[in-house]
């Protein structure tokens, strides 16, 4: 029983990190910056921002917090999951 506990929790720390890192295919993106339109946009949790300069400058709270927030929540999610079975 062990044994299997300890696998079940390796196999959930593997699909954390490959979720994290996925595939390193080119079409995978993480971010999106359009210039142009001032709009930066984080595919992995559908955050986008309009103000590229700012960010670009070195304000990154509001892509940092939306990120934390995020994880949080995916944690919570797991968690819970976790928790009633």
């Amino acid at each position: 029983m062990l044994d299997a506990e300890q696998a079940r929790a390796a196999q959930q720390r593997a699909d954390v990190r490959s979720a994290q890192i996925g595939t390193g295919d080119r079409s995978e993106k993480i971010r999106t910056y359009n210039i142009p339109q001032s709009r930066i946009t984080d595919h992995r949790i559908g955050l986008t921002v309009h103000n590229v300069a700012e960010v670009l400058g070195g304000d990154l709270d509001p892509i940092v917090n939306a990120l934390v927030e995020e994880e949080q929540r995916r944690r919570l999610a797991t968690l819970s999951a976790s928790s009633s079975s």
